[in-house]
């Protein structure tokens, strides 16, 4: 099974204060086969630094880890010993962060259809909707 275009997504969470809000559009948007979430990770880091690691898809996980834990479609250990290395250093004490990698299940029907019609992909990227948003505030100030 070819997979869709994979993308890793970390939030942060200043003062380890997750309340869970995200979970009804992450929800949404895998019962919608938008994204399919593959892998993820929760990185706790206490005020003295103490770093604690959750999988998501260990039975034994804390109750913030378990909440996302229910919609996790598969696990394929595509975080690294690395990535949870560089995200608990990145990390400020009391700070958590949740690291999601997830599947553009929306798009495997559109690679079918590039593939078939003897297309391939030359280039591919992101840019941050404030990023453009910032742009685009920038270029109305300036024909204002």
């Amino acid at each position: 099974m070819a997979l869709g275009p994979i993308e890793v997504l970390v939030i942060g969470f200043p003062g380890n204060e997750f309340s869970g809000g995200i979970l009804p559009e992450l929800e949404r948007l895998v019962e919608a086969d938008t994204i399919s979430i593959v892998d993820a990770l929760l990185v706790l880091k206490g005020p003295a630094g103490d770093v604690e690691f959750v999988e998501f898809a260990e039975d034994d996980a804390n109750p913030d880890a378990a909440k996302l834990a229910a919609i996790l479609d598969r696990v394929e250990s595509l975080i690294s010993a690395d990535d949870v290395e560089q995200l608990a250093e990145s990390l400020a004490p009391d700070s958590s962060a949740a690291m999601l990698v997830f599947e553009h299940t929306w798009a495997k029907p559109l690679r079918d259809e590039i593939m078939a019609s003897g297309g391939v992909l030359a280039a591919n990227f992101r840019v941050p909707g404030l990023a453009v948003e910032a742009l685009m505030n920038e270029l109305t100030d300036t024909t204002a």
